[in-house]
């Protein structure tokens, strides 16, 4: 047999193909979303996946403002954050959230679900979240995927 045919290929930042994807969230649920979106940015959905390079696609999220929870979620669910200072803990819910911005939830969502390290904070970079259903990468041609 010829052992050459079984090489295993690495892909690296030169030979990586990125592309443009639209994600619909109306109706959807935030974590089944965001988890489908964290395996597009990272690229698991590609045959040459390579753990260590950024060989996911560019990833636009529109229609935040129309995402779900399910249960009693947005009440219920918590996001805590501390200031730095004593008693400096703040608490949050989806609800409070979601008034400030939705775009808000999908971008936690999808952050708690990428690495943690400096592939993680590269590949955030390729998350464009908006709540309408316009946004402005046209250029780019992305197509729609259906989750």
């Amino acid at each position: 047999m010829d052992t050459l045919s079984y090489k295993t290929v690495s892909a690296n930042a030169a030979t990586v193909e990125k592309q443009w994807v639209v994600v619909d969230a109306q109706a959807a649920v935030l974590g089944r979303l965001a988890s489908e979106v964290a395996k597009i940015l990272r690229g698991k959905t590609k045959p040459s996946f390579t753990p260590h390079v950024d060989c996911g696609d560019n990833v636009i999220v529109i229609n935040t403002d129309k995402i779900r929870l399910t249960g009693d979620k947005w009440d219920s669910k918590v996001y805590v954050r501390h200031t730095g200072y004593p008693g400096g803990q703040r608490i949050s819910t989806p609800r409070l959230l979601k008034e400030k911005s939705s775009t808000i939830l999908i971008e936690k969502a999808v952050r708690g679900m990428l690495p943690k390290n400096r592939l993680g904070r590269k590949l955030y970079g390729n998350l464009y979240v908006y709540e309408g259903s316009e946004h402005p990468h046209i250029a780019q041609q992305p197509k729609p995927i259906t989750l």
